[in-house]
């Protein structure tokens, strides 16, 4: 399995991006974020108890802690605040990547080759739009697969533009946590096993961020209308 190693420009740049109301979030958020020294990976708006913003970071170096989670959500809290994105009452959620993480930068892909991965694309590649395989890396703007689907007359090694990725993400696997405990143990940067979610002390009258101990969700004030939602291929 490939090492992490220090990425460049090119690698640090995200790929895979979003769309609508989660681009807005995302544009406002991120200068914050990377001031903190932390990389966004991604934003995501959904119709989760009404509305709940979710974000995911995670330092350069792949790795993310409660600690960071809390620090990022404080952050983002007031730029959000000022720029007011969202016309509704929402959840505010700032995450890890997990281990089954998704794929947004060219430094991903390469990071953890040899790994099973689905990826959606935009529109039709090599006659599909959903591959799954194991990653073999990057090369000239592409991200190399080596699909485990393929049936006889399909090619089975693939290149697919990374520009054309809609949605990329690890598949969990026993391989997958094994590759990242052995990270963790060997002092390299691992994934975390779960999302730590952290909610920020509630700020401004829209927002509710997170639950309560008891794990009851805050009362919060809504406008009218509907909660802005962003269809993922997750979702459908």
């Amino acid at each position: 399995m490939n090492e992490p190693t220090a990425t460049n420009e090119d690698n640090d740049r995200r790929i895979v991006v979003e769309s609508g109301v989660a681009a807005r979030v995302a544009a406002i958020i991120e200068p914050a974020i990377v001031d903190l020294g932390y990389r966004l990976v991604r934003v995501r708006v959904t119709g989760q108890n009404g509305c709940t913003v979710q974000i995911m970071a995670e330092k350069p170096d792949g790795t993310m802690n409660v600690e960071g989670c809390e620090a990022v959500s404080q952050a983002v809290s007031p730029a959000l605040d000022v720029d007011d994105p969202i016309q509704v009452a929402y959840h505010l959620e700032v995450s890890s990547p997990g281990i089954d993480r998704p794929l947004v930068r060219a430094g991903d892909f390469e990071r953890w080759a040899g790994h099973l991965a689905k990826i959606d694309t935009e529109t039709v590649v090599l006659g599909r739009k959903r591959f799954r395989g194991i990653l073999r890396g990057v090369e000239g703007g592409n991200a190399l697969l080596a699909r485990d689907d393929a049936k006889s007359e399909e090619e089975r090694d693939v290149a697919i533009p990374m520009n054309l990725i809609a949605d990329a993400r690890l598949v969990l696997t026993d391989a997958l946590v094994t590759e990242s405990l052995r990270r963790g143990k060997a002092g390299l940067p691992p994934e975390m096993p779960t999302a730590d979610e952290i909610a920020a002390p509630p700020k401004g009258r829209k927002k509710s961020l997170g639950p309560r101990p008891d794990k009851t969700p805050a009362p919060k004030k809504t406008k009218s209308g509907p909660a802005p939602h962003d269809t993922t291929p997750e979702e459908e």
